[in-house]
């Protein structure tokens, strides 16, 4: 069960100060938060010498030319031989984890191969690798001043620009990014 404070469905923004070259500039999707840990993937970060082309290629997926263009998206450090796909409807996938009303997160052969048809759902990113966090990891990260966080919007994962991502998500809790510090007050 959910508790009020899960971060389920928010975005993770990485502070101008993150020292972590995996997570610099970055903006995450929670994709899971319980007590027992988290898991997330950065959705502003793509591999610019991958394309989904080479994952269909390895794992024998035929394709059509289209789908074969999309890019590869750094999901994370963690599980980087493993496939994540962020997506909206349909859900109704193997193994599709429902994040908010209108996202969820798949990693099974089913969707790949819609995706590779054009059967897939209207609006995704695949990704290779998660983040992942223990118990009250990101919690302790979060008053150390490393994130920021904000309910998720569809929007920006789909449809700005990865360079665009950041800002825009600063921008939706009413930052301007220009202004943003790295320092941390106490009181």
């Amino acid at each position: 069960m959910e508790s009020s404070l899960s971060l389920k469905g928010h975005f993770l923004i990485a502070m101008p100060g993150m020292e972590d070259p995996n997570f610099s500039d970055t903006v995450l999707c929670i994709c899971e938060h319980t007590p027992n840990g988290s898991v997330g993937v950065v959705v502003n970060r793509i591999y610019p010498s991958v394309s989904v082309k080479d994952i269909y290629q390895e794992l024998r997926i035929d394709y059509i030319p289209e789908a074969g263009a999309v890019p590869v998206h750094f999901g994370g450090p963690v599980h980087m031989n493993e496939i994540f796909i962020l997506h909206g409807p349909p859900f109704g996938w193997e193994a599709c984890l429902r994040i908010t009303p209108n996202l969820g997160m798949s990693n099974t052969r089913d969707i790949l191969e819609a995706i590779a048809m054009g059967r897939g759902p209207e609006s995704y990113i695949i990704a290779l690798g998660c983040s992942g966090w223990g118990a009250n990891q990101i919690e302790t990260e979060m008053m150390q001043n490393v994130w920021l966080s904000c309910p998720l919007s569809e929007y920006i994962i789909f449809d700005l620009s990865l360079e665009e991502r950041w800002e825009e998500a600063l921008r939706k809790m009413g930052i301007n990014p220009a202004l943003l510090s790295d320092t941390a007050g106490h009181a």
